[in-house]
């Protein structure tokens, strides 16, 4: 199969998505300014806020723009294509699955916000604009940012519904929210914050 022939299956972007996820911005770069594994320390996820606890606020927003990017560019391109509804939720839904469990990094990975985030603003930019206000505000009503990120996965897409978002970015916000909620719940429901910003210890 050649890849124009990938590519008009529709197979092709979701496939890229997940690789794309996979790319693991956060430890090439804290390897490259520190010389260390960003997992071994911190939070112990390969993700924008511990990239700052480790090395800096530089590298972080650095990584930030990356991961918002390798979320964006693969539901983007399947827009761009007019492909079908489901093979655009499923680019957006992959990258965050490959940022969360990175092929390239032993399935160890991050927590996919950013990713998130990056996937809806191809989708509809006031959307992503919607689902980043509604993370910022269930952080600080809880008061601790896992809890505050699973409630915000779980209420995004019937937040998005009552905009009158009813096409691709109610379910790509319906799936790819859950992920979300589910890997705050598993991986950081109970830990205390107190390092960077948003975090404070309870």
């Amino acid at each position: 199969m050649n890849i124009q022939t990938m590519i008009s299956s529709g197979w092709f972007f979701p496939l890229l998505a997940y690789f794309a996820g996979s790319l693991p911005f956060s430890l090439w770069i804290t390897h490259l300014v520190a010389g260390i594994d960003i997992r071994d320390g911190g939070s112990g996820h390969a993700s924008t806020t511990n990239t700052i606890r480790q090395v800096g606020w530089f590298p972080g927003v650095i990584v930030l723009l990356l991961d918002i990017g390798k979320g964006f560019l693969p539901a983007y391109f399947a827009s761009l294509q007019g492909y079908s509804l489901p093979v655009i939720i499923l680019s957006a839904t992959l990258s965050v699955v490959g940022h969360c469990w990175p092929i390239f990094a032993q399935f160890r990975g991050g927590m996919g916000l950013a990713t998130a985030f990056g996937g809806f603003l191809a989708i509809d930019i006031m959307g992503g604009l919607i689902t980043l206000a509604v993370l910022i505000l269930m952080i600080f009503l809880y008061g601790h940012r896992a809890r505050g990120s699973a409630a915000a996965g779980i209420s995004i897409a019937p937040i998005l519904w009552l905009f009158g978002y009813r096409e691709v970015l109610f379910w790509a916000a319906l799936v790819v929210g859950w992920i979300v909620a589910v890997r705050f719940y598993q991986q950081d429901w109970h830990r205390e914050y107190e390092e960077v910003w948003l975090d404070r210890k309870e």
